[in-house]
């Protein structure tokens, strides 16, 4: 029988019960077989062997393998956020906060390339969209967060609304990851963030801002 997939919160339920080592080596056979497969390649059984359990254990936590890559990317980019936040401490110039939040996107990508390559190639994206690990709200938390901030400030362009401009960052973070990975990742993503994000920075910035550090807005 196939189970349909849970919400996050009846996935974590669920894996409360698990133990962490087996939790661990399933998403880590989550990230090298979506990564290197399309979605429909990947059977419930292949993750099982490649985490050295049986399938009935993995039937019964997950259910089907919607199940194990949809907690597998909650477990992924709750650490993204995490990460956020803890660059982000006694950071107060508002536009080094959101050039720190553009370096860690790009930074951990980077270092996580089997993740962006799962998000950009592995996933569904009506599948993906119908399921609440889509919306990311403690990722998005963060990111939106520092977003209003710069508006509230007046930094940043009120001619587009927060989520506009988080979508406009994204866009830019995203089309870059995607061809990083397809360039055969021989540059460093990170490296290049401050260049990347000078030019976001004339898209997004208030105009009074923009005069200020370069003598008038971008025309």
């Amino acid at each position: 029988m196939h189970r349909p997939a849970l919400n996050s919160q009846e996935r974590e339920a669920v894996l409360t019960a698990i133990d962490p080592d087996t939790r661990n080596r399933i998403e880590q056979a989550a990230r090298e077989l979506f990564a290197g497969r399309e979605f429909h390649r990947v059977k419930l059984i292949d993750i099982a062997r490649n985490a050295r359990i049986s399938l009935q254990t993995l039937y019964k936590y997950y259910g089907n393998k919607e199940n194990v890559l949809f907690a597998s990317l909650e477990t992924w980019l709750a650490t993204l956020a995490q990460r956020m936040l803890d660059h982000l401490q006694g950071i107060e110039n508002y536009r080094d906060r959101l050039r720190k939040v553009f370096w860690v996107l790009l930074d951990y990508f980077e270092r996580n390339p089997e993740v962006a390559q799962i998000i950009l190639s592995s996933v569904y994206l009506n599948t993906w969209r119908d399921d609440d690990t889509f919306r990311q709200p403690e990722l998005m938390s963060v990111f939106l967060d520092v977003i209003r901030e710069g508006r509230a400030a007046g930094v940043l362009t009120t001619e587009v609304n927060e989520v506009e401009i988080s979508d406009f960052i994204w866009g830019v973070a995203n089309r870059n990851v995607a061809m990083w990975l397809m360039r055969g990742r021989r540059d460093s993503l990170a490296d290049k963030s401050g260049a990347l994000f000078d030019m976001l920075w004339r898209a997004i910035a208030s105009e009074a801002v923009l005069a200020r550090r370069y003598g008038g807005p971008a025309n």
